[in-house]
């Protein structure tokens, strides 16, 4: 019989690579595998809103260097099909997600059905495209918030501004007919 220290360090097996193995891999730039709502919504506006600020930046460039506006343009092009491209993929492993197939992806480009990947809740465990997706942590949570909240704050502005510059100018005119004129002296 052999006397264990008591005194000694604890033993433990821990694998730190197959921690997570109940949960399948995150693969942003891939059509296999899965993605839960809340990543889909985040890589979705994280990489519109990436694309967007790098293809302002890219026309202001050319327009400052006095590019032809056809270089200009081809650029936006291949800037919109990136996002297309992105905002297929991602659709893809969301649909994968609920247990259907890629093909429902094609609803990315009908406005509102495309709100379906937001709104049916993933398949519990695995399914036939791969292992459930990693519960969302809170950076995660706060990441997708704040790009929200962003998105909220840009709708609203775009209607407040323009409303608030034509109650401007309506002002300015009821204030500049309503004023009486000074008699000019002869």
């Amino acid at each position: 019989m052999s006397a264990t220290n008591p005194y000694q360090a604890p033993r433990s097996n821990v694998d730190f690579q197959h921690q997570d193995a109940e949960y399948g891999e995150v693969k942003v730039l891939s059509i296999s595998g899965r993605i839960g709502r809340l990543r889909y919504l985040g890589y979705s506006m994280a990489y519109g809103l990436l694309i967007y600020v790098v293809m302002g930046a890219l026309a202001g460039t050319s327009i400052a260097m006095g590019a032809p506006q056809g270089l200009m343009m081809a650029l936006i092009g291949v800037a919109y099909l990136g996002v297309i491209v992105l905002a297929v993929m991602l659709a893809i492993q969301r649909a994968h997600d609920f247990n259907t197939t890629g093909w429902l992806a094609l609803l990315v480009f009908v406005p509102l059905a495309n709100l379906v990947f937001l709104f049916i809740p993933g398949t519990d465990g695995e399914n036939r495209f791969g292992k459930q997706p990693s519960p969302n942590r809170g950076v995660g949570i706060w990441v997708a918030i704040i790009l929200v909240g962003v998105m909220l704050i840009g709708i609203v502005a775009a209607i407040a501004i323009p409303a608030y510059q034509t109650y401007v100018k309506r002002a300015q005119a009821a204030a500049q007919s309503t004023i009486p004129v000074p008699a000019q002296p002869q």
